[in-house]
């Protein structure tokens, strides 16, 4: 550790009651760390920082003067303290091949990576399979032969290969839990068809799945921004991730795609409905729109209905829309209990979002 004594003596005194260390700044902490690394670390860090903060932390070694060890293993401490709650740390092999090419000529560098990449994504792929759910896994295992369904349970965790187990079929489950047992090595060969069926099979479908989880998340959370913000957000959307906005898009219901349902399923969703929510929604409506629910109506319910909406007066635009949006949520759960169908949308353009 380098010497943690400058000659020079310009920082001020501590506050009274107050050990000294507490009222230094972030510089003057900084600087402290600076002078642990020795020389020669410490340049090379020196070397990453901007010239003002180059500057910065000159100065705050300038002024330093003698730092006792209490002071020193304080400051340490504060630093490990912080780096261990806000300051997580990643590793990849990305990160790896950049540290390794700083010293590494090239083809000693593709040598390490060779040997090291295969046995990293081999490894990725049974924990990946390994977080897949117990249900998906065994259901995978009862389309394999018994040998391969043992042969890959052995590569489960043990508290997964016990959950998964039991699910197998009754007539099957015997007999792979005693290849399991009399398994001897497997030929690599045989296991690079195994995990390439794997990855074809279960974890390319998962992740479809998981993507498709995704979009309809996002489109739960699109369908609740005003037209305004989901058209700002969409423009930028449109240049960076267009494929994937356009499923989004796809999956989204609003107010104004009940124009496309029959007057019956407008009839049950309107049924449950509490208090203002029609026609405070239908005041923020199209006239289309307005015109469609209107003619669903038997004539002395709708003529309640304008009635009610005439006599409004002024109504705000976010109640307008949030009872517009217990309306959509009213649909969709008609539509979970299959009560109703939403309209076919291979047709539509899904571009606009209407109110």
């Amino acid at each position: 550790m380098a010497s943690t004594s400058i000659a020079h003596s310009s920082s001020p005194g501590p506050l009274i009651g107050l050990p000294r260390w507490k009222t230094f700044k972030g510089k003057e902490k900084a600087a402290i760390v600076f002078l642990c690394l020795g020389e020669k670390r410490g340049a090379e860090m020196m070397k990453k920082l901007s010239s003002v903060e180059i500057e910065q932390i000159t100065a705050a070694i300038s002024g330093l003067g003698s730092i006792t060890g209490e002071e020193v293993e304080a400051v340490i401490m504060e630093f490990a303290k912080l780096f261990a709650q806000d300051s997580g740390l990643f590793g990849s092999l990305s990160i790896a091949e950049k540290m390794l090419r700083e010293f590494l000529p090239e083809d000693q560098l593709q040598e390490v990576l060779d040997n090291v990449s295969g046995p990293i994504k081999e490894r990725d792929l049974w924990a990946r399979f390994n977080a897949q759910s117990e249900t998906v896994i065994a259901e995978y295992l009862a389309g394999e032969h018994e040998q391969t369904a043992a042969a890959i349970l052995s590569k489960l965790k043990p508290s997964m290969a016990a959950k998964v187990i039991p699910l197998l079929p009754a007539e099957t489950m015997q007999d792979v839990v005693e290849r399991m047992i009399t398994l001897e090595s497997i030929p690599s060969p045989i296991m690079e068809q195994i995990e390439e069926s794997l990855q074809n099979d279960v974890m390319d479908n998962t992740s479809h799945a998981a993507e498709e989880e995704m979009q309809t998340h996002m489109a739960n959370i699109f369908n609740h921004l005003n037209p305004e913000m989901f058209a700002s957000i969409s423009s930028g959307l449109e240049t960076n991730c267009a494929d994937t906005l356009n499923g989004i898009k796809k999956k989204m219901f609003t107010f104004g795609d009940l124009i496309g349902l029959d007057p019956r399923d407008l009839a049950k969703i309107t049924r449950n409905l509490q208090g203002d929510t029609l026609p405070l929604a239908l005041r923020g409506a199209s006239k289309e729109l307005r015109d469609h629910f209107l003619n669903a109506l038997p004539s002395r319910s709708r003529d309640m209905l304008l009635e009610e909406m005439n006599s409004m007066g002024p109504v705000k635009g976010s109640d307008v829309r949030a009872a517009q949006m217990l309306m959509v949520d009213q649909t969709k759960l008609l539509v979970e209990e299959g009560e109703i169908s939403l309209p076919s949308d291979e047709d539509d353009d899904d571009d606009d979002i209407f109110e």
